[in-house]
């Protein structure tokens, strides 16, 4: 069953249908525009979310990355940034295969159906135009008819007028005659006319008009297979992300498979421990002794009050670790002496005389409120950061030998540099034509420099280790024992004798936070298109698919440096992956 068949005469019908259809392909890409922008709108607030609580590089957020709590949600903002540019490209897909698609088609629909329609009417045109000829034809033959009728009678009564000549007979029956001859051609005419125009009629409503119409519904079923089309890719579009959705949904599940809340424990140990050992016991210090016997005996023994205050003042050197229980500082210098109580075989003063328990009491308190100022008075001089001195031994240590894993790398760097360099200067020695040796000599002198410097470096900082490694072993903090009169003790258990070193004097400060050690942030994201060994120094091995951090983008060398969730750092090479770097 066709159009042109059997609606050969529901031509408007045709019409209206046709224009409905170009309407809801209009309305179509219309709809699938408004969801493009929904799902532009719903990426970007997922990205502005991403970023909002993302930690800003160098920040204490960044730093606590490290923990694997704190790195699982650093993970998941990650994977919702992934997810958000998979909300983009659902939308970019359907902007480029649905809308633009269909609108380029739905212009060529209009073309095609204005044309179809413009024949229609043109065949209509001339279907009314020989009819108009046709009915043109019939009139003029009618008339004509009538004219002949009346002249044959005219001829005919003048014929039997007595009074009629002979000259009056003749013309009036050759007037008769000419008129029955012009409506025999009239006739002959319009007989011609009403053939020519049945058959064009035929020829409209068996011919044109049905190949038209059957044009207008090969043109609708195009169309409407190609709305289908786009309703199947309306879907489809979304489909083909869903497995990349679902990486992105399974990379959140395992941020929260891999957090270790005891191994977070243990990174803040050993970002935090500082190497040194508790402090000793304070010891005893008697000042009953210079006071007269008898008074002794009668009146101060052992007095209670006094063992509580120093069991107080005893606690007081532990909350030295507590920075929000800072004690008043004290006017006087580290190991300062403190004013010097009477003698003991002396004249008692006058407040001792009435009061001794008192007396013994102040003087407890003026050796002890010493002691522990002397720790908070300690202020940092001259730090040398370069040898990480100001540091705790243990922290000391840690960065020490990251430092010198840092310049090891380097100086690898340097090496394989000036190897290439000489290799490259044989090849210009035996093959002059392709480079200039002595165009070379700057780049192996600068690259001999570097390689003397880092050497200097890697000797430095490797001396420093091992001096840090015994004095790291030996270190303790302990509270400086003081004589009877407040005055610094040098052959006390854990005095500190006046030659130490401003650097061993800056450990004894508990209420300063200690310098956290600090890992370069990720810059981006890289997934492997190729496995990778990593046998070589200073590379990582990887897996195809895997997705590591960027740490170091590439500087022109070919290698990119990478990191793990694990912590594990290398460089890999930088074609062997699709690197993205963060906005």
């Amino acid at each position: 069953m066709d159009w042109g068949t059997e609606l050969w005469d529901q031509c408007d019908i045709i019409d209206k249908h046709t224009q409905s259809g170009l309407d809801l392909v209009e309305k179509y890409v219309k709809f699938v525009k408004e969801r493009t922008e929904i799902e532009q709108n719903y990426a970007k607030q997922l990205r502005n979310l991403s970023k909002k609580y993302s930690p800003k590089r160098g920040s204490k957020e960044e730093q606590e990355c490290r923990f694997s709590n704190h790195q699982a949600f650093m993970d998941i903002l990650n994977e919702m940034n992934d997810y958000a540019g998979q909300r983009e490209l659902i939308a970019e897909n359907m902007m480029i295969n649905i809308c633009i698609e269909l609108t380029k088609y739905l212009q060529e629909l209009k073309q095609e159906r204005k044309m179809h329609l413009s024949e229609a009417k043109k065949a209509q045109q001339y279907l009314e135009g020989t009819y108009k000829q046709l009915d043109n034809s019939k009139k003029r033959f009618e008339r004509e008819w009538r004219e002949a009728e009346k002249a044959a009678q005219y001829a005919e009564k003048t014929d039997q007028d007595l009074n009629a000549t002979k000259a009056d007979v003749e013309k009036a029956k050759q007037q008769a005659h000419m008129r029955t001859h012009i409506a025999e051609e009239c006739k002959n005419d319009y007989a011609s006319q009403l053939q020519k125009y049945n058959k064009e009629q035929n020829q409209f409503y068996f011919t044109d008009m049905p190949l038209i119409f059957n044009r207008l519904q090969d043109m609708d079923e195009r169309r409407i297979k190609k709305l289908a089309q786009g309703y199947i890719l309306f879907a489809d579009t979304e489909r083909h992300v869903m497995p990349i959705i679902g990486k992105c949904l399974e990379g959140i599940t395992r941020a929260g498979t891999n957090v270790n809340e005891r191994n977070d424990s243990v990174v803040l140990i050993e970002q935090h421990k500082s190497g040194f050992e508790r402090p000793g016991d304070l010891e005893f210090e008697d000042y009953s002794q210079g006071i007269n016997r008898a008074s002794s005996d009668s009146s101060l023994g052992t007095p209670k009050g006094p063992l509580e205050l120093l069991s107080r003042n005893r606690n007081k050197t532990f909350r030295l670790f507590n920075k929000k229980s800072k004690l008043p500082s004290s006017s006087l210098s580290p190991f300062s002496t403190p004013p010097t109580p009477s003698p003991a075989n002396g004249p008692p003063s006058p407040k001792f005389g009435r009061d001794p328990l008192s007396y013994c009491l102040k003087e407890i308190n003026k050796t002890v409120k010493p002691r522990i100022s002397s720790f908070r008075t300690l202020k940092r001089t001259s730090v040398d950061s370069e040898g990480f001195t100001h540091l705790p031994p243990e922290q000391r240590r840690k960065r020490l030998q990251r430092k010198i894993d840092d310049i090891s790398k380097e100086l690898q760097k340097e090496v394989d540099q000036s190897e290439a360099l000489g290799k490259m200067k044989d090849v210009y020695e035996k093959n002059p034509q392709m480079g200039d040796p002595a165009s070379l000599a700057p780049q192996i002198t600068q690259t001999a420099q570097n390689m003397e410097r880092l050497r200097g470096e890697l000797n430095k900082y490797e001396s420093w280790l091992a001096e840090a490694g015994g004095r790291g072993d030996s270190i303790r903090y302990s509270t400086h024992s003081l004589n009877n009169n407040g005055a610094h003790n040098p052959n006390s258990p854990g005095a500190i004798s006046d030659d130490t070193d401003s650097s061993q004097a800056i450990y004894t400060e508990f209420d300063d936070e200690f310098e956290e050690e600090e890992l370069a942030a990720p810059i981006g994201q890289c997934t492997a298109l190729y496995s990778f060994p990593g046998s070589s120094e200073g590379t990582i091995s990887m897996q195809e698919g895997e997705v590591l951090f960027v740490v170091e983008e590439d500087k022109g060398d070919g290698w990119t440096r990478v990191r793990r969730n694990n912590g594990d750092e290398g460089y890999i090479p930088t074609s062997y992956a699709t690197i993205t770097l963060n906005k």
